[in-house]
């Protein structure tokens, strides 16, 4: 037998998959970590229980599928991004927590710069624009907190990654310090046109380029392991938005897929020429192979399946997820409640940081099923901002097929909603291991066990594709009710 082992390193859980040489997942394994809040809006992981969570998964995959080391060809990683990590050099330990993608302790430093005029600049240069949920400021932030932290990092003494490169220095023990580009491409501090670091940008954080990855292609030799037993190549890379991406055989422009997990990550691939968004999208890295970028217009919404936990461990009106759905269905159709879960701040297309959630329409009927399905109702609403978005950059006339994959995609109810309130096809695919299956086609396609980009998306097989059947007036009039709230949100 031959496999492939792919590292799914998320926000709240770590998990390893393996998959055999028809790309069919054989084993999983998962382990939940710890979430630090040390302050409103910080949001911290240890380490160290990341990586202690990584090779227990790993090692308890191979053993349940009775894997050896000799029988996997390569490793494949996705990882949570922008999650930023500055580690000793010699030690390999963390001096800082990690600061999370969704942390908005750096609002600050990013309000200094827009007011400085450096936005345009880095948006011109990264295509990304200056929010704490990028990892720049986040490494500034730990250089100049953590006592010492910015002279040694000048004295070549620290390391900076994302969650990806931190566990490849693990993994190969202390040999390499890399990235791939889709991760690079999230740091605020990569040229996405030049594809290399900005010293540029570099200076303006005080980021020593001393500390930074290499960044190589999402293919590529990222080194060996030997702690499962015997020397196994890593092969692929990718951050986890760019992996579904991937997995979904997203390689042809205007192919787009949308992940709800935590958050919602929606990517349209661009082609090999990058799209500037008019409408406050961001222009990334979709993917590179063999030195080619491929691009992608991307929509970050940071709160989707989060709410969903909301419901069942803050307000504890469901037990598990699935039950959102079943509860959702039960509504008053006549109320008509809106939630605008900006929890940590809302995202694209509005980035407001300090925004924070907000509950409209309630009456003295609204009652659980109400509130759940205002929650369901608020992802697809915040999906269809991204939507217009990208039809306004890309061209509203054009074709866009539209995948979904993440934990909240196996919800029907959920699904329908979302195909009513885009008033547009929503395709399911069997596969709903997309990230994984992303991060594991790297690798294999690399070790030469699986297709190319070709043979590959002819395996893309479809679950279920959800038409719209709300009438136009209708799905109107909520999105409308939906924009109100925005609004007043933000005003608050």
């Amino acid at each position: 037998m031959t496999y492939i082992l792919a590292i799914d390193q998320g926000t709240t859980s770590s998990r390893a998959i393996l998959f055999d040489a028809q790309m069919q997942r054989v084993g999983t394994a998962q382990q939940e970590f710890t979430q630090y809040f040390p302050q409103e809006g910080w949001v911290e992981h240890d380490p160290e229980e990341i990586w202690d969570s990584v090779l227990n998964v790993c090692r308890q995959v191979m053993n349940e599928v009775g894997a050896s080391a000799d029988q996997i060809a390569g490793i494949g990683i996705t990882n949570q991004r922008e999650t930023t990590v500055v580690w000793n050099k010699t030690t390999g330990k963390a001096i800082h927590n990690a600061i999370v993608w969704q942390d908005r302790r750096t609002a600050e430093i990013c309000q200094r710069f827009r007011d400085a005029g450096c936005e345009d600049d880095v948006t011109a240069q990264t295509g990304l624009l200056l929010d704490p949920y990028f990892s720049g400021t986040k490494v500034k932030w730990i250089l100049d907190t953590v006592p010492g932290a910015r002279d040694r990092a000048e004295a070549g003494e620290l390391l900076f990654g994302t969650i990806d490169s931190f566990l490849i220095w693990r993994l190969t023990e202390g040999r390499v310090h890399a990235t791939d580009a889709t991760n690079a491409a999230r740091t605020l501090l990569f040229d996405i046109h030049k594809g290399n670091w900005s010293a540029e940008i570099c200076d303006l954080l005080d980021v020593p380029l001393s500390i930074l990855p290499e960044v190589r292609d999402c293919a590529a030799d990222f080194g060996q392991t030997g702690l499962f037993g015997g020397a196994i190549p890593i092969l692929g890379v990718a951050g986890d938005q760019q992996a579904a991406t991937i997995g979904q055989a997203c390689f042809q422009p205007g192919m787009m897929k949308s992940t709800y997990g935590t958050g919602c990550f929606a990517l349209l691939n661009t082609g090999t020429q990058p799209v500037e968004s008019k409408n406050r999208l961001l222009t990334t890295i979709a993917y590179q192979l063999d030195g080619q970028r491929t691009y992608a217009l991307e929509g970050s919404i940071f709160i989707a399946g989060a709410a969903v936990q909301w419901l069942r461990d803050a307000l504890q009106i469901i037990d598990s997820a699935p039950q959102s759905g079943e509860l959702a269905a039960q509504s008053d159709p006549n109320q008509h409640v809106v939630l605008v879960p900006a929890f940590t701040g809302l995202g694209a297309p509005y980035w407001k940081p300090d925004c924070r959630g907000a509950m409209f329409g309630l009456t003295r009927n609204s009652g659980r099923a109400e509130i759940a399905r205002a929650t369901l109702e608020s992802i697809a609403f915040q999906t269809r901002d991204l939507w217009h978005a990208m039809q306004g950059d890309w061209g509203a006339d054009a074709d866009v097929i539209l995948r979904v994959d993440g934990g909240m995609s196996a919800s029907d109810w959920a699904m329908q909603g979302l195909s009513d309130i885009l008033g547009a096809p929503v395709d399911r695919p069997v596969m709903q291991e997309t990230t994984a299956l992303g991060a594991a086609w790297l690798a294999g396609m690399k070790a030469g066990v699986y297709p190319n980009q070709a043979g590959f998306a002819e395996t893309w097989a479809l679950d279920q594709r959800f038409e719209p059947i709300l009438p136009e007036a209708d799905r109107e009039a909520a999105y409308a009710r939906w924009q109100r709230a925005v609004r007043a949100t933000m005003a608050f």
